[in-house]
């Protein structure tokens, strides 16, 4: 057994916080659309902020993943799935299930979380909907029977598990790759069949519809990419590295982002295209000495620290302050309400979610490491 140092990668806290902001801003926006309070949910760089945020953790996550599963392959001769799985569950499924129940069982019956739609929502296929959320497939749940606003947003959960669900196999048995994945891809299918057969007799236009929602969400490609990312560094491919880490090379990446950003430019595959640069931004402001941003900042380093809980959180605290502000405070309009609501939102969504991860998900955390950590 080695004893070696894993790898630190600085400003990923930074990068997370990014991921997680655009979501809860896209959100927002949304919120006040639904709601009929002027926004400006249909500009096309808001409308697609949250896409974006998840892809940019998606980027990360199979950059992060694979590097680690990379190393306990080279440290230990071998992968260990079920410590593997363990220290998956351990941080994912504590807050994930909070949501979900609450969700399900007790905000439908507070006042101040009333969202148009989530009673109708609700009355349909509760059945159906709640075994899927319990076996952790809110994506396959949300495409199929749709989710109360306040946990909508669990469907990227499940895309990220089922993508733990390959990608261990993957690196552990490189040599059997092509069986595994066609394994995978044909269970997620099935899966998927059964799930719309299950809906009844459906017209084809909402079977259509259900399996290009399914396909535009299930982004593993873009975890993939992370995944190779991962590989570069892990393997030291300097060649490649070293022009990815130019100065020159990062301003003219950095600027062509913003300007794809800033366009609001909507094609077929941007979001695989997105992935390509996060997966460059990740890259450099994670393993490059000469990166020309930095995000090590202590606010922003603390919010992506807690960002599993803000991304998990924001809504039902959007949805609280919208009511709040609607009973008591009713001729509040104009730019001073939205300021309002966006601070408010930010702080109270990040107040919640660090009072989570101090008393709920860190002894869990702690406990993941000492009992299923290589």
């Amino acid at each position: 057994m080695s004893a070696e140092k894993k790898r630190y990668f600085p400003n990923l806290n930074g990068v997370r916080c990014i991921a997680a902001l655009l979501v809860v801003f896209h959100h927002i926006e949304q919120a006040k659309h639904a709601l009929n309070i002027p926004n400006i949910y249909d500009s096309a760089i808001i409308k697609h902020a949250g896409r974006l945020g998840v892809g940019l953790f998606f980027v990360l996550s199979g950059f992060l993943i694979t590097y680690l599963l990379l190393d306990e392959k080279a440290r230990f001769g071998n992968i260990d799935a079920k410590k593997f799985y363990l220290r998956r569950v351990f941080r994912i499924w504590p807050i994930y299930f909070l949501m979900i129940l609450l969700s399900l069982f007790w905000f439908p019956h507070l006042a101040l979380l009333e969202y148009p739609g989530i009673d109708n929502t609700l009355q349909q296929y509760y059945p159906e909907r709640l075994a899927l959320l319990l076996l952790v497939l809110p994506n396959y749940a949300f495409v199929l029977y749709d989710l109360p606003y306040w946990c909508a947003q669990a469907w990227s959960i499940g895309v990220e598990e089922q993508f733990y669900y390959l990608w261990p196999w993957l690196i552990k048995y490189p040599k059997r790759k092509i069986l595994i994945l066609l394994l995978f891809l044909a269970a997620t299918a099935l899966l998927l069949w059964i799930g719309i057969h299950f809906r009844g007799d459906i017209p084809v236009s909402e079977k259509l519809r259900i399996i290009g929602t399914f396909v535009g969400q299930f982004r593993i490609q873009t975890m993939a990419l992370g995944g190779g990312c991962a590989w570069l560094v892990f393997h030291n491919k300097e060649k490649i590295l070293n022009i990815l880490f130019r100065k020159d090379s990062q301003l003219l990446v950095y600027t062509l982002l913003l300007v794809l950003f800033f366009s609001g430019l909507h094609f077929t595959g941007f979001l695989e295209v997105y992935a390509l640069f996060f997966g460059f931004f990740v890259l450099n402001v994670s393993c490059n000495p000469d990166t020309i941003i930095h995000l090590e900042n202590p606010v922003v380093k603390y919010i992506g620290k807690i960002s599993y809980g803000l991304y998990l959180y924001h809504v039902a605290v959007l949805v609280l302050l919208m009511n709040l502000l609607e009973r008591y405070f009713p001729t509040l309009e104009g730019s001073f309400y939205h300021i309002i609501l966006y601070v408010f939102t930010v702080l109270l969504s990040v107040g919640v979610s660090a009072l989570s991860f101090n008393y709920f998900e860190k002894p869990l955390l702690a406990y993941k490491d000492k009992r299923f950590g290589r």
